[in-house]
């Protein structure tokens, strides 16, 4: 038996490739508004870090993670809510961190 090349070695589902194209879009996203309007205003926020909207997208996308293991570790229910719940943290460390 001749063992997978490339891709498909991988499990691919529609979700792996939703994920990536949000991250995807996120960065795009990002990378548009940087070149709209640089700099970013570096902000001292309620952890007491100074941060720049790439380090605040960096941290939401941290604490998004966190969250989904956690979540698959002591909870079941469905994922979709901790989706919902990583979407309003990242909101709030958009605006107070």
């Amino acid at each position: 038996m001749q063992a997978p090349s490339g891709f498909g070695r991988m499990a691919w589902t529609w979700q792996t490739a939703v994920f990536w194209m949000v991250i995807a879009a996120l960065l795009l996203a990002m990378g548009i508004w940087e070149r709209r309007s640089p700099g970013g205003s570096p902000r001292r926020g309620i952890l007491g870090l100074t941060t720049t909207r790439g380090d605040r997208l960096f941290i939401s996308l941290l604490a998004a993670a966190y969250l989904h293991m956690l979540w698959l570790a002591l909870s079941a229910w469905p994922l979709h809510w901790a989706t919902a719940l990583s979407c309003v943290l990242a909101v709030l460390i958009f605006r107070k961190v």
